[in-house]
């Protein structure tokens, strides 16, 4: 699989841009969401190759919307990246559980990210 469009779901404006820097400096064509339900709705009409996914958001949690899209036939192919600053143990196990591919505490280091893409494409 190559992954060419990345959906990035924060709530947080200085998430989303430092990710959508990051990734576009990398060549990837990026897509944003500010919340949960944004995020799931992109996902079905957008169709990005990956997510990444804050967990701490009000409304539909990144949990919540990933255990959502996983179960969703029209999106359960797409991987998810949950990249949040709930950093316990059992928050990754419970991320995982709920779809994530992979789970990464914030702040985000620019190259691990990458290369964790890379890994998945």
């Amino acid at each position: 699989m190559s992954i060419r469009t990345i959906l990035v779901v924060d709530d947080s404006p200085t998430e989303r841009f430092f990710l959508t820097d990051i990734l576009r400096k990398n060549g990837y064509e990026v897509l944003n969401a500010n919340s949960g339900e944004e995020g799931v709705a992109m996902a079905k009409a957008r169709q990005p190759d990956l997510i990444l996914m804050d967990v701490v958001m009000p409304g539909l949690n990144g949990f919540q919307a990933t255990r959502m899209l996983n179960r969703d036939p029209q999106t359960q192919s797409i991987p998810v990246i949950m990249c949040t600053s709930k950093g316990q143990e059992t928050d990754r196990i419970w991320g995982l559980r709920q779809g994530a591919v992979e789970y990464m505490v914030k702040p985000i280091v620019a190259q691990a990210l990458i290369a964790r893409i890379r890994a998945l494409g």
